[in-house]
C-alpha cells in the first residue's frame, strides 16, 4: 500500500535465477580474461604474422568488452504488472485526456487502407471518447490520405459503437475481419454481416481512388478540403492542410448510437524547399503543439501508420503507470514492445529483436526505464515540453485546450495551421529543448536520452496480450537498410554531446548510461567480425595457425567461452519462445548486419560528419508483392538485386568457401590427414560460417526464380573471393 493509503496501480516483479546467471557470467568474464591474455603473451616475433595477431587480439578485447557491457541489461531485468480495475474504480470520472498521433510520410510505400486501418483501431479504443483525439500526420501531403481518412472518418460512426457492444479486439477492421470467422448468433451475425460490408464498401471506393492515382472532381465536391489540393505544387512544397473531420465537442458529432465521438484531425504541415522539415521529428514536434491548440491531452501516444492497435485496454494500462499514487509523477513515459504481424515462423530476417524487446528494455527499465523506440509510446506532453521532473511535480489530469469565446471551427483550424509553418521553429528551442530532437537519424533514441537526462524516468510494459502490431520488412535488403539507418543514427550520437556518458554524466545511473551504449555502440562491430570472418579462413588455407592447437591448456578458455556463449543464446530464445531455426536465423542476421549494414552505416556517419554527404531518412516498404510475400512466407531468403551490401556479404561467403575446399585439400591430400590440430577452431570457425552462409549460396548458384542473387554479383564475388584468397601472406 502506498503513502497515501491507496493500493498500487502497478507492481514490478525482478526476474527469477539471477544468483545462478551471475555466477555463470563471471565464468564467462574469466574465460575471456584468459583469452586476453593468451594473445598478449602469445605474440609472433615478427613480420605480418605479428600485426594480423594484434589484430586478433583487438577484435577479441573489443568483442570482450561489449559481452561485459551487454551484462548491464541481464544483471537485474524487471517485470511490470498492471491493475486496471483499481484504475477504473478511483479515476474512472478523472481520467485524463489522450491524444495519439500517427505518421505517415508516402501513400505509395505507406498505402491509405494501411494508414486508415491504423486509425481506426486507436479510434476504437475502450476509453472516454470524450477525451481521446486521433491526429494523422501526412508528410506525403496527399490526397488520397486525405480522402481515405474522410472515408474512415464517416465509417468510424458504425465501427466504434461496434466494436464496443462487441469487445472487438483488435480494432483495426482489416485485421479483425481477417482473423474473425462469421458468427453463429443470430443477432451478433447480423451485425457483423453488415459492419463488414461497409468496410468492404469503404475499401472498394478508397482502393478505385488510389488506382486511378487521383481524387475525382465529382468527390471533390463533397468536401471542400479536397479542393485544398488545387493549390498544391508538390510533397515538399505546399501550405498547410489541417482538417478536424469529427470535432469531438461538438454536441452533434454522435456515432450510430447515439454517442459522443473521439476529435479526428488530419494535418500535412507546411513544406517548403528552402526549409529543412526534420522528417518523422518534425512531424511529430507540429503535431505536439497543433494538438495543443485543439485538445492539449496531457498523455501522448505515438503510433507508426504501421501499428495498430491489438489491445483496446493499452491506454488504461499505461494510464495505471502514470496516475500510481506513489510512484506515478516521476514517469516521463511508457514504452511498449514493437510486436510484428507479419513474421514467419522462424524470423528469417530476425525482425523482432525478440531477446530486445524481451531481455535488454526490461533490464534498463531496472535502472531508469527503457529508450524510446520511435512507436507505441505513451508520454506526458510535459516531459516532451522541455520540462524538468522535480520531486515537488504534481500531474493536472483535468487539463485541456480552451477555446477562445464563440470561436468557430474554422477559426481554430486557421489557429492551428500557423503552429505548423515550415518558418515556425526558427530561432525556437524546437527540436532542441523542445519536443523530439533533431539531427538523428534516430531521433526516438536521443529524444528518450534527453527526457531521462531531465529526471523522468520511463516504464517498460509487456502486456500478455500485444498493443500494437506493426509490419517487418519482408526482404533482405529492407531489413539491412533499416539497420543502416540505425547504424548512422547511433553513431551521430555517439559522436555527439548527446553521447549518455557526456549527456547522462551526473543526471543518469552509471549502469543505464552503459546500457544506452550497448545500442550506441552497435556500428562498432563491423570492422572486429569483418577482421574476424575473414582473416582465420585465409590463414586457414595458408596453413598459418591463429588459435591455439587441440592440445594446448589455452584452447579451453577459448572453447568454453563459445560454447557457453552460443548454448546460453540458444536456451534463451528457446525460453522466450523461438525455434531452433529462429535463432540460427538469427546469428545469420547479426553476422550480415555487423559485415554489411554496420559497415556502410558507419561510412555514411562519418561522410555526415566531415559534412561530405547529408542523412537521409528512408521509409521501409509495407507492403511487398505477391510474389515476393510468397518467397516470404515460405522463408526463402530474398535477393533480387544487385547492392554494396549484397557484395560484401556474397564475397565474404565466398572466401570461407574457398577457403575451407581448400583447406581440406591442403589437409587430406598433401598432409595425409595430419596437422590439424593447430587448425581445429580455424576448421570449426571457418566451417560454421559456410552452414550460416547456405542461404546466400543458393542465391548465387542454384536459384532461378527472381530473389536470387544477379549473376553478374555471383562472378564478382567469387572473383574477389580468389584475389583475397591468393595473396601472399609474406
Amino acid at each position: 500500500m502506498g503513502e497515501d493509503g491507496y493500493l498500487p496501480l502497478f507492481e514490478t516483479k525482478e526476474a527469477k535465477g539471477r544468483i545462478a546467471f551471475r555466477l555463470f557470467s563471471i565464468s564467462i568474464f574469466v574465460g575471456v580474461c584468459l583469452i586476453w591474455l593468451y594473445r598478449a603473451t602469445h605474440v609472433p616475433r615478427g613480420g605480418i604474422g605479428r600485426w594480423t595477431w594484434c589484430g586478433m587480439f583487438g577484435a577479441e578485447l573489443w568483442f570482450g568488452f561489449f559481452w561485459i557491457l551487454t551484462q548491464t541489461v541481464r544483471w537485474r531485468p524487471v517485470y511490470r504488472y498492471t491493475f486496471k480495475e483499481r484504475l477504473s474504480e478511483r479515476y474512472e470520472d478523472e481520467l485524463p485526456g489522450v491524444d495519439i498521433f500517427v505518421c505517415t510520410a508516402d501513400p505509395t510505400i505507406e498505402p491509405p487502407m494501411l494508414v486508415i486501418n491504423t486509425v481506426l483501431s486507436l479510434i476504437a479504443y475502450d476509453y472516454p471518447p470524450n477525451k481521446l483525439a486521433i491526429y494523422l500526420s501526412d508528410d506525403g501531403g496527399s490526397d488520397l490520405t486525405f480522402y481515405a481518412m474522410l472515408e474512415a472518418s464517416s465509417f468510424s460512426r458504425s465501427w466504434i459503437p461496434f466494436c464496443k457492444k462487441f469487445k472487438v479486439d483488435p480494432r483495426s477492421p482489416a485485421a479483425y475481419f481477417s482473423e474473425a470467422s462469421e458468427p453463429h448468433n443470430f443477432h451478433y451475425k447480423e451485425e457483423w454481416s453488415t459492419i463488414k460490408k461497409l468496410y468492404e464498401e469503404m475499401k472498394g471506393r478508397i482502393e478505385s481512388v488510389v488506382k486511378v492515382g487521383k481524387v475525382s472532381e465529382e468527390i471533390q465536391v463533397k468536401h471542400k478540403g479536397l479542393f485544398e489540393w488545387n493549390s498544391v505544387l508538390n510533397s515538399r512544397n505546399h501550405q498547410t492542410i489541417l482538417q478536424i473531420l469529427i470535432d469531438g465537442r461538438d454536441p452533434n458529432a454522435l456515432d450510430d448510437e447515439g454517442f459522443v465521438m473521439p476529435t479526428l484531425v488530419y494535418l500535412s504541415r507546411e513544406k517548403r524547399p528552402q526549409h529543412h522539415h526534420n522528417f518523422k521529428a518534425g512531424a511529430l514536434n507540429a503535431l505536439i503543439r497543433v494538438s495543443s491548440e485543439i485538445s492539449n491531452g496531457p498523455i501522448i501516444l505515438n503510433v507508426d501508420c504501421d501499428m495498430y492497435s491489438n489491445n483496446a485496454a493499452s491506454v488504461r494500462d499505461a494510464l495505471c503507470f502514470f496516475m500510481d499514487e506513489d510512484k506515478g509523477s516521476e514517469i516521463g513515459f511508457v514504452q511498449y514492445p514493437q510486436r510484428f504481424v507479419n513474421i514467419t515462423k522462424n524470423d528469417i530476417y530476425s525482425n523482432s529483436l525478440r531477446l530486445l524487446m524481451k531481455v535488454e528494455l526490461s533490464g534498463m527499465d531496472s535502472y531508469g526505464g527503457p529508450m524510446y523506440i520511435g512507436t507505441g509510446c505513451f508520454f506526458r506532453r510535459e516531459c516532451l515540453s522541455g520540462t524538468e521532473y522535480c520531486k515537488d511535480y504534481k500531474s493536472d489530469w483535468k487539463k485541456g485546450a480552451q477555446r477562445y469565446g464563440m470561436e468557430t471551427l474554422e477559426e481554430l483550424e486557421e489557429r492551428a495551421k500557423g503552429l505548423a509553418s515550415s518558418t515556425y521553429e526558427l530561432a525556437t528551442q524546437w527540436g532542441k529543448e523542445m519536443g523530439m530532437k533533431y539531427g538523428c537519424l534516430v531521433e526516438d533514441v536521443s529524444t528518450g536520452l534527453a527526457i531521462h537526462c531531465k529526471g523522468w524516468r520511463s516504464i517498460y510494459f509487456d502486456p500478455p496480450r500485444d498493443a500494437f502490431l506493426g509490419l517487418a520488412p519482408t526482404t533482405l535488403l529492407q531489413s539491412l537498410v533499416q539497420h543502416k539507418r540505425w547504424a548512422e543514427g547511433h553513431l551521430q550520437i555517439v559522436f555527439s554531446r548527446h553521447c549518455s556518458f557526456i549527456q547522462g554524466h551526473g543526471k543518469m545511473k552509471l549502469p543505464h548510461q552503459m546500457a544506452y551504449c550497448i545500442f550506441n555502440l552497435w556500428p562498432f562491430h563491423a570492422i572486429p567480425t569483418l577482421y574476424y570472418a575473414a582473416i582465420p579462413p585465409i590463414y586457414l588455407l595458408h596453413g598459418i595457425p591463429l588459435f591455439p592447437e587441440i592440445t594446448s591448456p589455452w584452447l579451453v578458455p577459448f572453447s568454453y567461452v563459445i560454447i557457453a556463449k552460443y548454448t546460453y543464446s540458444l536456451a534463451e530464445h528457446l525460453w522466450h519462445g523461438e525455434t531452433l531455426k529462429a535463432w540460427w536465423n538469427d546469428q545469420r542476421m547479426w553476422l550480415y548486419r555487423k559485415t554489411s549494414a554496420y559497415l556502410f552505416g558507419t561510412i555514411d556517419a562519418i561522410l555526415n560528419l566531415l559534412g561530405i554527404t547529408k542523412s537521409a531518412f528512408t521509409i521501409t516498404v509495407k507492403v511487398p508483392d505477391d510474389e515476393l510475400s510468397k518467397r516470404y512466407e515460405q522463408e526463402i531468403m530474398e535477393f533480387g538485386t544487385t547492392s554494396p551490401l549484397f557484395t560484401i556479404l556474397a564475397t565474404l561467403a565466398m572466401v570461407n568457401l574457398v577457403c575451407l575446399g581448400g583447406a581440406i585439400k591442403r589437409v587430406v591430400m598433401d598432409d595425409g590427414g595430419g596437422a590439424v590440430g593447430p587448425f581445429v577452431l580455424q576448421f570449426a570457425q571457418c566451417g560454421l560460417w559456410v552452414l550460416i552462409n547456405i542461404p546466400l549460396y543458393e542465391g548465387l548458384f542454384l536459384r532461378k526464380d527472381m530473389g536470387r542473387m544477379p549473376p553478374s554479383l555471383a562472378f564478382t564475388s567469387t572473383a574477389l573471393a580468389v584475389l583475397a584468397c591468393v595473396m601472399p601472406m609474406h
